[in-house]
């Protein structure tokens, strides 16, 4: 009778939560081993089916199955993984410090993943694919976004190529990088169906493919040929239309073709007609922003470009510097002032130049120069010939 009521009481206590000090057999606690095997289950789930190494999520066939550093899941996986064991929980679930300490993990594991230096390269993802008909001529025409992989990209660059665009790359790189192109592949022309959904896919994939094989090759990375494919365009286009004195309008390809050339890292290549292109489309923002009366823009736009022309006092002193650094100090002397910028440092630049005994005056304007600039495609010698 003693047992039979010692055994009654025994439920009620586990039915109310409270568990008798001297009973530690799990055998007692049918809800503490169930939930310890589905914590188990859960983290075999999860751990090892994430990707975070830009390289590895990269190389999937399939982007979906490699997830960004925005997954939560792995953080799950990881916390309940290293958290406090099930059988030390109350029954009828966690606490809240155990809620508490499970959202400082997660909080830790964020932190700690947004810390690491993941290594940055580019992504060529083709976003849209649309039949374009043009008279008699009709042609697919391909939008890729150009992204910077290893961080949230909030800038993503955009070009529209056809299928002769990559063509003629690839026509170009074979003739001038022999070598280096040997086993790069290219998608082959068809006489027929090159315009249904499965061919447009697969030519999709394709280039996507081509681009990120000739970009993983230093030489190839570098090349003007291959550089000027994504960014020339615009910046011509660009000067066209500030040329027309459409300001606004221009903004766009230029602010694209700046965006191109930052993620290629133009601005860090000794060529120098990278850098002529580069300091081109700094100028031309900054004239098509001085004349929209965002003078903000104008004058950040000046101080990079000053970076690039700024010289060395031993060049300064012997006259040696860019035609284009005395207008382009006074527009930024001029700039700085109306949006009330401290203008010291270049109005010093200036006094200096003058007291080398440089005439300061009569200098040609940036607009003058960027409609009489000629923007000149590269073609680039061959090693053998």
């Amino acid at each position: 009778m003693a047992t039979k009521i010692l055994d009654k009481l025994r439920r009620t206590l586990f039915k109310e939560g409270v568990v008798p000090a001297d009973s530690e057999s799990t055998e007692d606690f049918p809800e503490s081993s169930e939930l310890e095997d589905d914590t188990d289950c859960i983290s075999a789930r999860l751990s090892g089916t994430l990707c975070f190494e830009a390289d590895r999520a990269a190389d999937s066939e399939d982007p979906g199955e490699a997830s960004g550093a925005d997954s939560d899941s792995d953080f799950l996986g990881e916390s309940l993984e290293n958290g406090p064991c099930s059988t030390d929980a109350s029954p009828v679930g966690l606490s809240a410090s155990g809620s508490s300490m499970l959202t400082r993990q997660l909080q830790e594991s964020w932190r700690s993943l947004r810390a690491r230096s993941l290594p940055e390269k580019l992504v060529f993802e083709v976003t849209n694919a649309s039949v374009v008909q043009e008279g008699t001529s009709k042609y697919v025409l391909y939008t890729i976004h150009v992204i910077q992989s290893g961080s949230f990209d909030k800038t993503p660059a955009i070009i529209t190529r056809r299928y002769t665009d990559f063509e003629r790359l690839h026509s170009r790189l074979r003739r001038h990088h022999g070598d280096e192109m040997e086993g790069v592949c290219f998608p082959r022309k068809k006489l027929r169906r090159n315009f249904t959904a499965e061919t447009i896919a697969k030519r999709s994939r394709a280039f996507e493919q081509y681009l990120t094989h000739v970009y993983s090759l230093p030489d190839l990375r570098r090349s003007p040929i291959f550089l000027q494919f994504f960014y020339l365009g615009d910046l011509r286009l660009g000067q066209v239309l500030l040329r027309a004195g459409q300001y606004r309008e221009a903004l766009g390809s230029l602010l694209n073709a700046l965006r191109l050339q930052e993620k290629l890292g133009c601005q860090q290549l000794p060529d120098p007609q990278q850098r002529t292109h580069w300091l081109f489309n700094l100028l031309a923002l900054v004239t098509c922003f001085q004349e929209l009366e965002q003078l903000g823009e104008a004058q950040e736009h000046c101080d990079r470009a000053l970076l690039d022309l700024t010289p060395s006092q031993d060049a300064l002193q012997k006259q040696q510097f860019h035609p284009l650094l005395i207008p382009l100090l006074q527009a930024n002397v001029r700039l700085s002032w109306k949006i009330s910028k401290d203008k010291r440092k270049w109005e010093a630049l200036l006094q200096e130049i003058q007291d080398c005994g440089v005439d300061i005056g009569n200098q040609p304007s940036l607009k003058e120069y960027l409609t009489k600039e000629v923007l000149v495609e590269s073609e680039v010698e061959s090693k053998h010939s």
